[in-house]
């Protein structure tokens, strides 16, 4: 007995096992099965869905009913579930002969909130982040979009700015998403040094470069914070500046941007070689092309022997003869210049060797990035359309003009090769920038006092390239309304077309003893002759309206004047001015506003008489050189004339206000009307025909005041005369004073503020040289405030 129930037992247990194993058998296959013992499953089930379909869940599988699958299929399947950013969980297991997919849905974002920015905007941030309302939150998503506020804020100058995301649980799967920002202080440049500068001060490298260094005035502007991108920038600015300057050699041979946790602040260090200063040598052209004129080809080229080398001159050189030889008829033609460098006397001789290039011509040109301006604005700035020989040097030239537009914050122009061995794809990839502004101006002049300004402005007028400025402004004399328009490629041409209409308003005051408003327009255009000249040919109307106080007519104010002269008595009135005319305008100047170099002059001849009530010729001329006489200490000298001559056409003589009058604006030293004819009783300046003036000037940095301030000093000589009152404005009653050409000299000094909101300029002058009627004034100050 005991031992048949020992065996009884023994049977049982065994049965028992089996019994389990049988059970245990598929799911210890499907956990260890290898490829050869795969699993086979007849359907698939899926739970934890609300939004998603179970047939779109299913079609991320790769596991079917009916064909065998193993771990390798589950994770495959699993992993593609969690790529479609719809699940924030996935479990897949199998239960007999189905295979349960349990997945728990992300929920769906309600709202995108943004708490603690104060620099940015809620549009901003929102602009920067790829969570959207309505879209599903991912983890994964949810932190590139706090790099991507980080990073918008590093750019922005805060590099201790933070970024917490949050989720507020809603009903039915949804959820608020909120950033918390600490944007933490703005991180600015402390500092900008070089490092083995000796023909250029740290001073006037600094204004080569775009980044600025933080300053007492660093709340003004954002460019004294740093921004990489700014950084690599300044980098090919300074290499830019020394090849134009004549350094060949030189090299940047570090550049770090050391970042202060403590102080929150950058420090920025270059360190340079810069070598000696080549001198173009000898210039040669030569061409293999039978057809082409080598001497037609030499009048092209800008570089000159015995010139500081310039890598610009050679620049526009290579464009200068890519477009010459187009227009002879080789459309391929391909300029390459060649470089003899003597390193003993530091002369660099170019041949430029004009061959046939590669046939290659343009398949397509792609626009990629833009959203406001139309593509058409941007094709027209190259000189190829699709079709055209591919050239090199033209698609450069098309970046260049691209950048000089101001529309875009980059460009870069790439290509790559079209669907034939001879066909090319340009691709233009640009990051538009805003172009309209609202600006509010102030300023002060000594001869109008406060004066100030409110205008709208917009450089992509509706994405056309269009130019509009509507303004208003004035002082406690003065009132100004204007309207302008721009069109800068008229019937599709590099042809400026545009208007002006305005209003102005000056009361009589010191300098003037009359009222007087200019209501009026103008046509005018522009016409590109090269790259350095432009023709701009104009009409203008416009109604001048001269009024005395408390004298309403000509006859009472002559009648009952003791102190206006009857020479302005008999302006009263309203004259109406028709007249064309045309500048020719040369300019070279490296910078608009604050020059170093370069030459700007301007020619300008109308005449007055296609209907109205004046009839005068006017000529006048002006030229200014500019000259950094010391580099290394940043010393610019300046050499400017003008003068101009107008003439009656006819027997009525000129109008008093069609002359000319000169003072302190043009000759320092002197009142507004200061100089020239006056009337010996009443003191009022009576203009004149003919006027001449020059000016020589050296401005140079303040010494001991920190340059990132912006204050700069200058020393000056001014001369000039103006003289010969027409007679016909004269009455016959009338004594002239000072009527005949008399030199007038005035030498002084100036300070000079480029302030972040715009140029402003203090003058002390004194009389060297005048005559008793003159009214002087040793002080004065103009400029004004953009922002």
């Amino acid at each position: 007995m005991h031992a048949g129930s020992v065996l009884i037992r023994k049977l049982a247990l065994a049965i028992t096992l089996f019994a389990v194993a049988s059970v245990a058998i598929p799911t210890f296959a499907f956990l260890s099965a290898s490829p050869a013992e795969a699993a086979v499953v007849r359907s698939i089930s899926v739970q934890g869905n609300t939004r998603v379909d179970p047939e779109t869940v299913r079609a991320y599988l790769t596991i079917k009913p009916g064909e065998s699958f193993g771990p390798s299929d589950i994770d495959e399947s699993i992993a593609s579930l969690f790529a479609t950013g719809l699940f924030a969980d996935v479990q897949i297991v199998q239960r007999g002969s189905s295979l349960v997919v349990t997945v728990q849905e992300n929920p769906i974002i309600n709202r995108v909130n943004f708490e603690g920015n104060r620099g940015l905007s809620d549009e901003t941030l929102a602009g920067v982040v790829q969570s959207k309302e309505r879209s599903v939150l991912t983890t994964a998503r949810v932190q590139s979009d706090v790099e991507r506020i980080l990073e918008t804020y590093r750019r922005r100058g805060n590099y201790q700015a933070s970024v917490e995301p949050k989720t507020i649980d809603l009903q039915q799967n949804r959820v608020d998403l909120v950033f918390e920002i600490d944007e933490g202080g703005k991180t600015q440049v402390a500092r900008i040094t070089f490092i083995g500068n000796e023909h250029f001060s740290d001073g006037r490298l600094r204004d080569v470069i775009k980044t600025r260094q933080s300053g007492y005035l660093g709340w003004l502007r954002t460019t004294d914070t740093y921004d990489p991108d700014r950084f690599a920038a300044d980098q090919e600015l300074i290499r830019r500046f020394y090849y134009d300057h004549g350094y060949a050699d030189f090299r940047i041979i570090s550049s770090v941007a050391d970042f202060d946790r403590e102080r929150n602040t950058f420090f920025i260090t270059y360190t340079v070689e810069e070598g000696p200063q080549y001198r173009f040598g000898e210039i040669e052209v030569d061409t293999t092309l039978s057809n082409l004129d080598p001497e037609q080809l030499r009048r092209r080229v800008e570089t000159r022997s015995g010139r500081v080398y310039s890598s610009e001159l050679v620049e526009k050189s290579l464009e200068n003869l890519t477009i010459e030889a187009a227009k002879q008829g080789y459309a391929f033609a391909q300029v390459r210049p060649r470089g003899r460098r003597d390193f003993d006397e530091h002369t660099i001789s170019i041949d430029y060797q004009v061959d046939e290039g590669p046939r290659a011509y343009v398949e397509r040109i792609n626009i990629i990035g833009n959203t406001s301006t139309r593509d058409y604005v941007i094709r027209r700035e190259f000189d190829l359309v699709e079709g055209d020989a591919y050239n090199r040097i033209l698609v450069d030239r098309a970046e260049r003009r691209l950048n000089d537009l101001g529309f875009f914050e980059t460009v870069r122009i790439t290509t790559e090769p079209g669907s034939a061995p001879d066909r090319v794809i340009v691709n233009v990839f640009v990051e538009e920038k805003p172009t309209g502004k609202v600006s509010f101006g102030v300023g002060y002049s000594t001869s109008d006092g406060v004066i100030g300004d409110v205008s709208i402005e917009e450089r992509n007028f509706l994405g056309r390239g269009q130019y509009v400025k509507f303004l208003v402004g004035g002082g406690s004399d003065t009132t100004n309304i204007e309207f302008s328009f721009t069109e800068p490629f008229f019937l599709g041409r590099r042809i400026s077309a545009g208007f002006d209409v305005y209003n102005r308003t000056n009361d009589a005051d010191s300098t003037q003893s009359y009222d007087q408003t200019l209501t009026g327009g103008a046509l005018r255009f522009g016409f590109p002759l090269n790259d350095d000249t432009t023709l701009q040919p104009f009409y203008r109307l416009y109604d001048r309206d001269i009024s005395i106080p408390d004298f309403t007519t000509e006859a009472n104010c002559i009648q009952n004047q003791n102190y206006i002269s009857d020479a302005v008595c008999q302006t009263q009135g309203s004259t109406v001015t028709s007249l064309v005319g045309a500048s020719l305008i040369y300019n070279t100047l490296d910078n608009t506003n604050f020059p170093r170099d370069g030459i700007f002059a301007k020619f300008t001849q109308e005449v007055a008489g296609l209907g109205g009530d004046t009839h005068f010729s006017r000529t006048s001329g002006e030229a200014r050189f500019y000259k950094e006489v010391i580099p290394a200490w940043g010393v610019v000298g300046v050499i400017r004339g003008e003068g101009g001559m107008i003439k009656s056409i006819g027997d009525d003589g000129l109008d008093l206000q069609d002359q000319y009058f000169v003072g302190g604006s043009v000759i320092r030293g002197f009142e507004t009307s200061g100089i020239g004819p006056r009337d010996a009783s009443t003191g009022d300046s009576l203009g004149g025909q003919y006027y001449i003036a020059g000016t020589a000037e050296a401005t140079f940095p303040l010494p001991l005041i920190p340059q990132e301030i912006g204050f700069s000093g200058a020393v000056f000589t001014d001369a000039g005369s103006l003289w010969a009152a027409d007679p016909e404005a004269v009455p016959s009653g009338v004594t002239v004073e000072s009527d005949d050409f008399e030199l007038r000299w005035t030498a002084g000094f100036g300070i000079l503020w480029k302030s972040p909101l715009g140029p402003l300029r203090a003058d002390f002058a004194w009389p060297i040289v005048m005559n008793d009627a003159d009214e002087t004034q040793i002080f004065r100050i103009g400029g004004g405030t953009r922002f």
